[in-house]
């Protein structure tokens, strides 16, 4: 009996009686991490990874009914036993692995295996399934440094104060926007944050993660605005007056998105795998077989199977996710 099945509420572990990041509300809800199309309200309980729970209690409610449990750890639940492993993708990210009886199976939920020094890097874990996203499954999805990415957002930011413009960078405000901050030589000028991006910095400030600050009564012309992709066209924008802007994305390294977004620049940084990264992954998990979810799937399954895998498409009930969609298209983005 396989330790998972495919339900119209999402993955469920019969022999535990749970759900991981389900669709709809269920009795107990695993969850890999707080993005939206991972993390829902209306679940009875709630079990997810320590470093994740303050993000996931900021995305589902106060009052959820939220266990957390550290890296590591193992839980036993009903026929099975548990437990979260760092998934590199944003702070609390996990894979979570189950056990009956010595077989392994392990579910990714969403992961880079670049460095990132907001979260965990990614960590290995041996199984006989493995459950992988394909957010970016496809040849073409291919990241550079990440450091030098953020050093071409600083050439850009400075080029702006320079012509006496505001720069105004749209990244997604969970894992993200904290990311570039990270990186960025936050001495270069004033910075000036959207209230979802500090908000999601605060918790994050909160885990001993360092994070610059706000700036008091900026010059917006030397300013770098930092902005959930939802700003874009509202009036919270219009107050930074003459303004080049720019989108960080896995998406932006096809030319589609930020022509329809009407975007003066683009800059190619993922939370997510690029394809390399994600066969890399399946590769050291040594899995026999492979599930297939969340984006390209098709193209993945195809490769993995000419390359002697079982691999299987799972289709999932998730939406677009707005921290990172797993569709390009404007629509896709948060209102």
């Amino acid at each position: 009996m396989a330790l998972l099945e495919v339900l119209e509420s999402g993955l469920y572990c019969p022999a535990g009686n749970f759900h991981i990041d389900p669709a709809l509300p269920v009795e107990r809800a695993l969850i890999t991490h707080a993005h939206s199309d991972h993390a829902r309200p209306g679940s009875r309980a709630y079990l997810t990874a320590l470093p994740g729970a303050s993000l996931l209690r900021a995305r589902i409610g106060d009052e959820a009914p939220i266990q957390a449990e550290a890296y590591g750890a193992s839980i036993r639940i009903g026929e099975v036993n548990v437990s979260f492993h760092p998934a590199g993708h944003i702070l609390g990210s996990s894979q979570i692995r189950i056990e009956r009886d010595g077989e392994v199976w392990v579910v990714s939920g969403d992961y880079k295996l670049a460095a990132d020094p907001t979260c965990l890097p990614f960590e290995p874990l041996r199984c006989h399934t493995f459950v992988t996203e394909s957010t970016f499954g496809l040849p073409i999805f291919r990241w550079g440094d990440p450091a030098r990415t953020v050093a071409d957002i600083q050439h850009w930011w400075n080029a702006n104060r320079q012509a006496g413009r505001a720069s105004i960078l749209f990244a997604y405000p969970v894992g993200k926007a904290q990311r570039i901050l990270s990186l960025l030589d936050a001495g270069a000028g004033p910075l000036v944050f959207h209230e979802p991006v500090e908000r999601i910095n605060a918790l994050y400030r909160a885990q001993g993660i360092a994070l610059p600050l706000p700036a008091e009564n900026p010059d917006f012309s030397e300013a770098l605005i930092l902005a959930a992709p939802g700003a874009q066209g509202s009036a919270w924008l219009r107050r930074f007056g003459p303004a080049s802007t720019a989108f960080a994305s896995g998406w932006m390294r096809i030319r589609g998105p930020r022509r329809r977004l009407s975007l003066d620049r683009g800059f190619v940084i993922s939370d997510h795998a690029d394809w390399p990264e994600l066969l890399q992954a399946i590769g050291q998990t040594g899995a026999e077989t492979v599930w297939v979810t969340h984006g390209h799937i098709a193209p993945m399954v195809r490769w993995l199977q000419e390359n002697g895998k079982q691999a299987v498409a799972v289709e999932l009930a998730l939406p677009a996710n707005i921290e990172e969609p797993s569709s390009p298209e404007p629509e896709a983005l948060p209102e």
